[in-house]
């Protein structure tokens, strides 16, 4: 098909990052690996169809092919002719016209018309004979799943797309090591089952090498909501053998001495040791880096249970060394104010630190059925001061004992995937 008048947006893709350019002239990073970097250029400008309520334009160019895609609220894609677009009075738009980042789109010499400039001969582009494949768009749940598995071919549901979406995002792997630390300086808010649900769906869809790792002086109480290992050993008894496992010699199975695996939902747990005082087990910045240097080592991914205590050594150093803050609050006005007066101290700290509040994720918890209201009221208020704000419905599995995924219901399970795809897509 060919367009007429929709806002358009351009992608310029090099080894995996792409530049993209929305339809208001903001430009942006968008990162990916080699397999996922085009769905992540698709969710960015279905993002904008949300936006501006209608279809998009998606130019894209680069290492990966040149792309013409006309793009929908609900992530439906349709191929669209490599024209340029006319303005009103049927003009083709000039190269100064195009966003300064948008690829070569000038008019071919088929489309010049009345232009002074020379006209070369375009070459024809040979088609790879091995094209990227693309997400499967057979829908696999309901009747259309039903009907697709009979062989007649039924295209996903929007909910399927979306949360297609959200599960190539959870599954990524990074280059090196990735840390996202899970922060509200108040106690009792959800830090604990929020740091256990990300560990689990990174885990379960990115296949293991997560870490959780409870990051406090003060009655951690991650231990107490996960499943026990084989060993009965806190980050206490990891610290003095850090340079064993830091060794050329160390082999990957010599962690699982201190860590505590969780079986069906494969992530490991570093615990802290809530039965003593803060003064007992207090980490410097240096003992914290030596730490973190093991989670690197053993670790894809290390999702860190902040304790509440700000001014502590193993508080700040991991501020210092996160990638993605997640904020969490339940639905109380006490909970979401220190929430958000975090915020503001991230801000004023220094540059580092404001660019990790405003590239946060805050999740807001319903931790009672009577909740709903106020937790839309809450969602509303962080809207703007950070990257992305989510709700996860009330549950019972969460309010208390161990913290499993398959124990939550479906709508809960969906949630603390979008949660987790919003925060990976900090990383």
């Amino acid at each position: 098909m060919t367009l007429t008048e929709h806002p358009r947006t351009y992608a310029t893709v090099t080894d995996g990052v792409a530049i993209f350019t929305a339809p208001d002239g903001r430009r942006e990073h968008v990162a990916g690996g080699d397999g996922d970097i085009r769905q992540a250029i698709i969710r960015r400008a279905t993002d904008e169809a949300r936006r501006t309520g209608g279809p998009v334009e998606l130019v894209t160019s680069g290492d990966r092919g040149d792309h013409h895609l006309l793009v929908t609220g609900d992530g439906a894609l349709t191929a669209v002719e490599k024209t340029a677009r006319a303005d009103a009075t049927g003009a083709v738009p000039a190269a100064s016209e195009l966003p300064a980042s948008a690829p070569d789109t000038a008019p071919t010499a088929a489309t010049r018309r009345g232009s002074h400039a020379a006209v070369h001969p375009v070459e024809q582009e040979r088609i790879s004979f091995i094209s990227d494949p693309g997400p499967a768009v057979a829908a696999q749940s309901g009747w259309r799943g039903l009907l697709a598995r009979l062989g007649v071919p039924v295209e996903r549901s929007a909910y399927e797309t979306a949360r297609a979406g959200w599960v190539d995002a959870v599954s990524r792997h990074w280059a090196g090591c990735r840390t996202i630390a899970v922060v509200n300086g108040k106690g009792g808010v959800g830090k604990t089952m929020t740091t256990a649900m990300l560990a689990a769906v990174y885990a379960r869809h990115g296949g293991g090498n997560v870490l959780a790792w409870d990051n406090n002086d003060t009655r951690g109480t991650l231990g107490w909501r996960t499943e026990t290992g084989l060993y009965d050993t806190t980050v206490r008894d990891l610290l003095p053998r850090t340079d064993d496992l830091l060794a050329p010699t160390a082999g990957i199975s010599d962690i699982a001495r201190y860590v505590h695996h969780q079986g069906a939902d494969r992530y490991d747990v570093l615990r802290s040791n809530p039965e003593l005082l803060a003064t007992d087990q207090r980490l410097d910045g240096a003992q914290f880096d030596l730490l973190r240097q093991v989670g690197a080592r053993y670790y894809r991914l290390v999702v860190f249970d902040s304790g509440n205590d700000e001014s502590a050594d193993r508080w700040i150093r991991m501020i210092d060394s996160t990638g993605q803050l997640v904020l969490s609050t339940l639905a109380a006005p006490e909970s979401a104010e220190s929430a958000a007066l975090l915020l503001e101290a991230l801000r004023g700290r220094d540059e580092r630190s404001a660019a990790l509040a405003e590239n946060a994720v805050v999740v807001v918890t319903q931790s009672e059925p009577a909740e709903a209201g106020t937790v839309r009221t809450i969602a509303a208020g962080f809207d703007g001061l950070v990257r992305a704000v989510e709700t996860v419905p009330f549950d019972p599995a969460l309010k208390s004992g161990q913290l499993r995924f398959d124990n939550l219901r479906p709508a809960t399970k969906d949630a603390w995937l979008r949660v987790a795809a919003a925060a990976a897509d900090g990383l």
